[in-house]
């Protein structure tokens, strides 16, 4: 099992009795609105979802379960390489814990697996995320319409990337 351990958080490869935690984030309105699929109407739903994440090819990509304070709060990592994604619970929002969990997978997904990039697709009305990539060094490369069937909703997309030079770069010291 990989973990990576930050000051306040601890992210982890997800287990099978992760079920009921990510259920209870991906079946949030308010987490999932800008995600890649409507809220989980049912365990069966996330069942699926969480063995995916599960099942990722050794070499493919790598996801992590994200826990503060002993508690699930959601997940971050790079589901297929170079692709990063993350979803939080709302009660864990704004207290800067994306920002914590972005760092320790961008950390491990440039010295450790070597990625000469790592790219982010972002619905445009979710300005929380914009910002927070930005603050991470994320570039916007482009833009597409009609990217994302959610549901019965047709979602744009603007497509981030952030260099390896970029991120060594930023990095203090």
């Amino acid at each position: 099992m990989i973990v990576l351990v930050t000051p306040r958080l601890r992210l982890r490869t997800a287990r099978p009795d992760d079920l009921e935690a990510m259920h209870a984030v991906l079946s949030s309105v308010e987490a999932t609105l800008y995600w890649s699929t409507p809220p989980h109407a049912d365990l069966d739903r996330t069942a699926v979802w969480l063995r995916a994440m599960i099942d990722i090819p050794s070499g493919e990509g790598e996801d992590f379960v994200v826990e503060h304070e002993g508690r699930v709060i959601g997940k971050a990592g790079l589901y297929r390489f170079p692709e990063i994604g993350f979803i939080l619970h709302p009660d864990s929002w704004g207290q800067g814990l994306a920002s914590e969990a972005l760092t320790a997978v961008l950390t491990r997904g440039f010295d450790v697996h070597g990625l000469d990039a790592v790219i982010a697709d972002v619905d445009p009305r979710n300005a929380a995320s914009l910002r927070l990539l930005a603050r991470h060094g994320f570039g916007e490369t482009g833009r597409r319409e009609r990217s994302w069937l959610v549901g019965e909703t047709w979602c744009d997309s603007i497509d981030l990337a952030l260099t390896r030079d970029d991120w060594l770069a930023a990095r203090p010291g």
